[in-house]
């Protein structure tokens, strides 16, 4: 019913001409001024970018009426992050002296055990991860009376199920809550300069001009949105950051550049276990928003998207220097020893992994062994690829990294043996 209700006024918006009209980046800019009763952004550089975003928005993502709806909001939150992210820099100036020293990213192709593995690293009160919470809401839209308490991880909560009834099975592909870790695309996405906009629409000038652009800007916005969630931590001082998005692979270069002494954790999976998983999480993302979805369409963009990546990889392991090498990790390693993967990514960074920290990992193991994902189905065909081909155009990434290809993971299998061994350890 709700699908009928929304298809019809999505028809009578169309054939008023609605949902053609521009989306204007100057009123949205004054929305969030009014919203927020401030209207300096300092110097953060996102005009550019945000007029190349809503330019390609409009031609080519086919938006429904939900679609406009979300992205105005969206931008305005964006928006009105900045305006108060400099209000509390001209009020606390030791934000920008906060240092952010070794972050550990994790990166590798969706779908590939980054989140899990995050999940796992999040067990260890020596990392700071910043959380689905903090990235819509960094700061209070306004500020509570005294003895008030906060509610921007309730407000996000709502927000989440919110979306998963318009999009019921993007819980099991993606389970997540407000407290959850959150990608870094999201923060790249306040001054929109974000890959997340390419999986969310279909905006392939959007693509190309942030393709050209680089992610340098991004990053160094990056670094500062960190510097402020790092000031509202407890004993900052003493814990690194764990960063994770598969987007990162793209971004390589710019993260060395703002992050000289970065640690870099690449994770490798079977590229046919990703592709039509991620193509399948891209359609459901995408499904609400828009009056028409090509499946097709967004299998190929997937496929082009992630050999891309994965050429990225190679690149950086054969030729981009770090402080310190790449660790590698295989995704069947990950999910068969997942505590014994984790203290061997601390013993390449040089890291101790505290015995408290350990005991954490066994019983998050324990309680989710597969992350909190459901187990699903997917059909190549569904999204026009073909596995013969994919496993052709990958056979570089596969053979370089030594990337088990073409195994069954027997996941239900994996996390009984995993729970067996864990209680016996």
């Amino acid at each position: 019913m709700q699908r009928v209700v929304l298809g019809a006024a999505d028809a009578v918006c169309g054939a008023l001409g609605l949902l053609r009209r521009p989306l204007s980046a100057d009123d949205l800019i004054r929305q969030a001024q009014r919203a927020t009763a401030l209207s300096a952004f300092g110097d953060v550089r996102f005009s550019e970018p945000l007029r190349h975003f809503l330019d390609s928005c409009i031609a080519e993502s086919d938006l429904s009426l939900i679609g406009r709806i979300a992205t105005r909001w969206d931008v305005v939150r964006f928006l009105s992050n900045l305006l108060r992210m400099h209000q509390a820099e001209a009020e606390t100036p030791a934000i920008a002296a906060q240092p952010i020293v070794a972050p550990i990213f994790i990166t590798g192709l969706p779908r590939s055990g980054t989140t899990f593995l995050q999940s796992l690293l999040m067990q260890d009160g020596a990392n700071m991860l910043p959380r689905v919470w903090q990235t819509i809401y960094p700061y209070p839209g306004r500020a509570a009376p005294k003895g008030v308490p906060d509610r921007r991880i309730e407000m996000v909560n709502r927000q989440l199920r919110a979306f998963e009834r318009l999009a019921p099975e993007f819980r099991s592909l993606h389970p997540v809550t407000a407290v959850s870790p959150q990608e870094c695309s999201e923060i790249t996405a306040h001054v929109f300069m974000s890959l997340r906009f390419d999986s969310t629409y279909h905006v392939p000038s959007y693509r190309e001009w942030l393709d050209r652009t680089g992610h340098l800007e991004a990053y160094r916005f990056h670094r500062r949105f960190l510097q402020h969630l790092q000031l509202q931590h407890q004993n900052a001082e003493s814990r690194r950051w764990v960063l994770k998005c598969p987007d990162h692979v793209f971004a390589l270069d710019a993260i060395r550049a703002v992050y000289p002494d970065a640690r870099i954790v690449f994770v490798h999976r079977d590229p046919l276990k990703v592709l039509a998983s991620v193509a399948k999480l891209t359609e459901v993302l995408r499904r609400p928003f828009v009056r028409r979805l090509d499946a097709v369409q967004i299998g190929r963009q997937e496929g082009i998207r992630w050999l891309a990546g994965a050429e990225r990889m190679i690149e950086a392991d054969s030729r981009w220097p770090f402080a310190v090498p790449v660790c590698h990790i295989q995704y069947l390693d990950l999910v068969r020893d997942p505590l014994g993967t984790v203290a061997g990514m601390y013993r390449h960074f040089g890291l101790k992994l505290s015995p408290e920290a350990a005991d954490c990992i066994r019983h998050q193991v324990q309680e989710k062994p597969n992350g909190g994902y459901g187990v699903h189905q997917y059909r190549f065909e569904d999204h026009g690829l073909d596995p013969v081909e994919q496993r052709q155009h990958f056979a570089r990434y596969v053979e370089h990294f030594g990337i088990t290809a073409g195994v069954d993971e027997l996941p239900v299998a994996t996390r009984a043996a995993e729970r067996q061994r864990l209680a016996t350890a």
